[in-house]
């Protein structure tokens, strides 16, 4: 076994070190925003195909109850978040400014919005087969911006076998302090889901990756861990993008996930410390997927909060339970600002994958002058995946496809580190994920 000093000096090579932030949020506990008048819930929250409406217009529904279920494996199931009545099933604006068939809730102000929960299986005795048929039921996603349903990373291929389970507090990108939250708030069903999967999946040990930055929650955590537990929590050093799962894998474990390969393929699972808690909120208490957890921050916050979210609440409504935007804001993100996307409409919904609103003021947003690349290389220093974003970048101008897909552009994650680094204030991720959109509309027209 690799001894904890060596552990805590290693860590992924290249990646970036931007400012964290996280101050503003980070030691505010969790509030629960009041329930508002209506709900937009998307059937696409997730990877992979959307859900199926199972309720009709008109229909009264039932906090924690089913509205949308899976049309494939990869796909999960969408949970009303409130007792009200279905007004509507159509195309609704997403927070990208797509528009995304959706359903239409309207909350009934008299109900009392308390959750029944749902019958939960028993997970005692259960087969990791059996886990991967429960979980599309509980609507659960990974929470750490990807947003695969759960089930998928425990259908293992035949012969496989898990050793090890890393449980993800890196929580890397700034402003963010959501997981953290948990860590702090929740160490016990934190560390409950941690049993259950470590015990499904019959893994020798589970890894807690936390940044250095979090010393509340790695304390908190070491705390609760009792001495028959085989967990361990493992401080990292602070560097983004720390939170990505190869990147993680070769910080505590020093071995690398070859390309094309999951890391299940050799014998690691990890998922986001979120999530963990969310499957044991499933497991031991029957309750679905139908909050989310969210850092609402930035300069142009007024009372920047952790948030408990009901899914499909109005962006607008959560900025104004924080007190609104200030008189100086420019734009609104989802998600962190590194990965995370500009909101499109403030009447948009809060997703799945909704980790973070932040506010940014025209001194965060002015785009930086454009110029010519020169060569330096720092894009290259800083991508922790070894490819050359800055000529990827110029291929994406010349809309070259075919040659950034030789060059290994599916190993982009998009984590933003080239952009983020260069000095010439080349939007190189940006060019980047045009390029993948591009090549995946074009998959898709030749599928039509």
């Amino acid at each position: 076994m690799i001894a904890l000093s060596t552990l805590f000096r290693r860590s992924f090579a290249h990646g970036v070190h931007p400012p964290d932030h996280k101050a503003l949020t980070a030691d505010l506990p969790t509030q629960r925003i009041p329930f508002v008048s209506h709900y937009v819930l998307p059937l696409n929250q997730h990877l992979g195909a959307p859900c199926k409406p199972v309720v009709e217009t008109g229909q009264r529904v039932e906090r924690g109850q089913l509205i949308g279920q899976p049309t494939a494996f990869v796909s999960t199931s969408l949970h009303s978040p409130v007792t009200g009545w279905v007004r509507d099933i159509g195309r609704r604006r997403g927070p990208d400014g797509d528009y995304r068939e959706s359903i239409e809730i309207e909350a009934d102000p008299f109900s009392t919005q308390r959750l029944a929960p749902s019958p939960r299986p028993d997970w005692r005795g259960m087969s990791v087969e059996a886990l991967v048929e429960a979980l599309p039921h509980s609507g659960i996603v990974g929470l750490g911006g990807a947003a695969l349903p759960a089930q998928v990373k425990y259908s293992l291929r035949k012969g496989v076998r898990i050793r090890h389970l890393i449980a993800n507090g890196a929580e890397c990108e700034p402003y963010l302090t959501n997981d953290h939250r948990v860590m702090v708030e929740r160490p016990e069903t934190l560390l409950r889901g941690i049993e259950i999967l470590q015990t499904l999946l019959g893994a020798e040990e589970t890894i807690i990756g936390i940044e250095q930055n979090k010393p509340e929650a790695i304390a908190t955590l070491r705390a609760h861990i009792r001495p028959d537990q085989r967990v361990r929590v493992v401080p990292l050093r602070v560097k983004y993008p720390q939170g990505d799962s190869k990147m993680m894998i070769r910080a505590l474990l020093n071995r690398e996930v070859p390309a094309g390969l999951h890391a299940a393929d050799i014998g690691i699972i990890m998922n986001n410390v979120s999530t963990i808690a969310a499957i044991a909120d499933w497991l031991e208490d029957g309750i679905p997927y139908i909050d989310r957890l969210v850092t609402v921050s930035g300069p142009g916050i007024a009372r920047p909060a952790n948030l408990i979210v009901p899914l499909g609440t109005p962006v607008r409504e959560v900025l104004r339970f924080c007190g609104g935007l200030t008189e100086d804001t420019r734009e609104v993100i989802m998600g962190g600002p590194m990965m995370g996307t500009p909101v499109a409409s403030l009447d948009a919904p809060i997703l799945k994958t909704s980790s973070g609103v932040l506010a940014f003021t025209a001194a965060e947003t002015a785009r930086p002058r454009e110029y010519p690349c020169i060569r330096c290389g720092r894009c290259v220093e800083a991508c922790p995946y070894f490819l050359n974003p800055s000529r990827l970048a110029r291929l994406a101008k010349a809309r070259m496809y075919d040659e950034m897909k030789r060059m290994n552009l599916s190993e982009c994650v998009e984590c933003g580190s080239c952009t983020y680094s260069c000095p010439s204030g080349i939007p190189i991720v940006q060019l980047i994920r045009t390029a993948k959109n591009n090549l995946r509309g074009r998959k898709r027209a030749v599928k039509t």
